[in-house]
């Protein structure tokens, strides 16, 4: 079945973006669930207990995603596609994990990702009074933004200091409110089992954002200490049975971004602007990648992990830039927005609270030149030099001056990504930069100074052969002597891509100025937007999502799609069936194991399902756990209907769609032969 994006109807969206939250809408705050709603909808109140055994029961993967303790002995279990990063570092031409899976028989084989960090959410506390202690009526906003750093800053470090926690201060409510998350660190991470990618990623990139499917989007690692398996108080034991249809379940992640306080002039200029920039890069980038990935074999392989991603991305802003573009969707916006603003200029006390749209307003005019100006330049080779560049002036600052990314408090997670020793393949870097030497002349224009600068009078081709081929960033050695020669060594180095990051820093720090402050003025204009809901609305509702544990609900349903009605569930039947259907298609087939043990699978067991709850991305990964804190499935996708998500919730046909707890132990008893392992999952 092929999905396409409804168009909403007015009165379904105004239903949801014109006022708080309805339906089974949110990404809660563990410190601010909505414990009343839940009670009288649901007939559940969970326990001060409950909320802390689910929060200390999930993990943050600093690459992006969510995962879930699920044994006592340091188990993890997430998304395959989460984990993709590190089965690609794990991966050589010889063993290409990502391809064909991996199985430790024993602890003594599981693999050491090279650079992963898990992070274990532990405590919460409100600092907004000391983040805005500084912060005057009127203040200059470089003055502003200098003074709010210097709290953060100071903050964290205390924290950090007193407890030995990761402290991390988060924005929430657009500006409105601060909070401390502190997190234990998990650095030493180990692979124990992941399925090959044709069962992990069943249907490719036709398939993704759609539903029904069939895929074993799971993988599981284990977290260690003093070299021996993690012993974890908080996991989540595993459902025998799974979810039934009708029933509550909780979702439990790290949402990424969400842009719903958006006014309606920030959602046109993403929709006229920044979306369709977005779009275009990515587009540019698949192909360039695709192109690569023909070369043969090994160039397929190395491209795997960055032209899924690419592909990911461009599937998903496409949904969302089609929501955007729904007339229906705007018009409800318009009409919650001046409703909001009616009753701000009505109440007097309210009244200086209006400007706050205006200033949004005009910064959104201002945010085109960021996108066409700033020198942006992928390659994991240049990010090396840029970091290191940028870090040897950040170093010499106060720590309440220097830039979020280099405060003491991320010092070691920084380091940790710098001197991973993953991979780097030069044909693929030369392939990265190019690209994106040749997408700055074209949106700077030939003959700007900084291009001609870059290029010195080759083309964007020869010219990243050059720079990829006179580095030596790819030895860890050679990064940890520049850093430790701080910034004369940098400065003296001979360095091809350092002499690259050197020549764009002016420019690169010029532009970030100019977006951290209108970063900034938007900060303090959505933190009044903010205070205007909680004053017409009240504050019993969640903020935007920030990468942060948050606490989504629904109920595992089916919808109506095109007059017919789509299953909640799908089974193990059924993936064999799915690939029945498209013989010869390569991404439709299921790994050699999958059709060999064919015959002793209980082919009705449920295999993916659906629920309502409020999910985007960073949500993958997320455990799925019934009102008993039983694990009964993992979040690894939304539907296309879901893709609006970023902007507005809607529980019509919008679906979050799950691997089912079930489906998970079959395959690793059954086609894996992992007995031992399917064992200790919950225990």
């Amino acid at each position: 079945m092929r999905n396409t994006l409804i168009c909403l109807t007015l009165f379904a969206v105004s239903a949801v973006i014109g006022r708080g939250a309805v339906a089974d809408e949110g990404m809660w705050l563990f410190n601010n669930l909505p414990m009343d709603y839940l009670e009288s909808k649901h007939g559940f109140k969970p326990d001060a207990k409950w909320s802390e055994h689910l929060m200390k029961s999930c993990v943050r993967f600093n690459v992006g995603g969510s995962a879930s303790f699920v044994s006592s002995d340091g188990l993890v279990l997430t998304n395959h596609h989460v984990g993709s990063d590190t089965l690609f570092k794990l991966s050589t031409p010889e063993r290409n994990i990502m391809e064909a899976g991996f199985l430790a028989r024993s602890n003594a084989e599981e693999l050491r990702a090279p650079d992963l960090e898990l992070n274990q959410l532990v405590k919460i506390t409100d600092v907004t009074d000391t983040v805005n202690s500084g912060i005057t009526e009127g203040m200059p906003t470089d003055k502003a933004l200098a003074a709010r750093r210097e709290a953060i800053a100071g903050i964290e470090k205390a924290a950090t200091d007193d407890s030995g926690l990761r402290s991390d201060v988060v924005t929430l409510f657009g500006g409105a409110r601060y909070h401390l998350y502190q997190y234990k660190k998990y650095t030493d991470v180990r692979l124990v089992w992941a399925p090959e990618s044709a069962a992990a990623f069943m249907g490719g990139d036709a398939d993704n954002f759609e539903y029904p499917r069939f895929c074993m989007d799971a993988t599981i690692f284990r977290v260690y200490e003093n070299d021996k398996p993690a012993k974890i108080e908080h996991f989540l034991k595993w459902s025998q049975a799974g979810p039934d249809e009708g029933e509550l379940v909780f979702v439990a992640g790290n949402p990424g971004r969400t842009s719903r306080i958006f006014t309606v002039d920030a959602l046109k200029y993403q929709r006229d602007v920044r979306m369709p920039f977005v779009l275009d890069l990515l587009r540019r980038r698949e192909i360039d990648l695709q192109q690569f990935a023909l070369g043969g074999p090994e160039e397929k392989r190395r491209a795997r992990d960055e032209l899924f991603g690419v592909q990911n991305s461009r599937k998903a802003y496409t949904g969302m830039l089609g929501g955007l573009q729904n007339p229906a969707v705007m018009a409800a916006k318009v009409a919650a927005e001046a409703k909001l603003r009616d009753a701000v200029q009505s109440k007097p006390e309210l009244a200086k609270l209006d400007s706050a749209w205006d200033i949004v307003s005009d910064i959104q005019r201002e945010r085109p030149t960021l996108l066409l100006r700033n020198p942006s330049i992928q390659s994991r080779l240049f990010e090396i030099a840029e970091t290191i560049v940028m870090m040897q002036v950040e170093n010499k600052k106060p720590a309440g001056e220097r830039l979020p990314e280099y405060s003491e408090s991320g010092r070691d997670s920084l380091m940790q990504q710098l001197l991973s020793d993953a991979p780097i393949y030069p044909d693929l870097e030369q392939c990265l930069l190019a690209g994106s030497l040749a997408r700055m002349a074209e949106l700077r224009g030939g003959d700007d100074p900084l291009v001609v600068k870059v290029l010195d009078g080759k083309s964007p081709n020869d010219r990243a052969a050059e720079l990829v081929g006179g580095t030596e960033l790819a030895d860890v050695a050679a990064r940890k002597t520049l850093i430790d020669g701080g910034e004369s060594a940098v400065k003296a180095s001979q360095d091809t891509m350092v002499h690259l990051a050197l020549m764009v820093d002016e420019e690169v720090r010029k532009y970030r100025k100019i977006a951290d402050e209108l970063a900034e003025r938007e900060k303090q204009s959505y933190a009044r937007i903010a205070e205007a809901q909680f004053a017409t609305n009240g504050t019993s509702t969640y903020p935007d999502a920030t990468f942060t544990l948050r606490l989504a609900f629904g109920t595992v349903i089916p919808y109506e799609e095109n007059g017919e009605t789509v299953a909640a569930m799908t089974n193990m039947a059924g993936a064999f069936d799915h690939q029945g259907k498209h013989v010869g298609e390569a991404d439709y087939q299921l790994p050699k194991s999958w059709n060999d043990a064919r015959s002793r699978l209980d082919l009705e067991t449920p295999m993916n399902f659906v629920c309502t709850a409020d999910i985007i991305g960073g949500n993958s990964g997320s455990p799925v756990v019934n009102q008993n804190l039983e694990l009964v499935g993992l979040i690894f996708d939304g539907n296309i209907q879901s893709l609006t998500a970023d902007y507005l919730y809607t529980d019509q046909q919008s679906r979050s769609v799950s691997v089912h707890s079930s489906a998970i132990r079959e395959a690793l008893r059954t086609i894996y032969g992992a007995t031992e392992l399917a064992d200790q999952l919950g225990r």
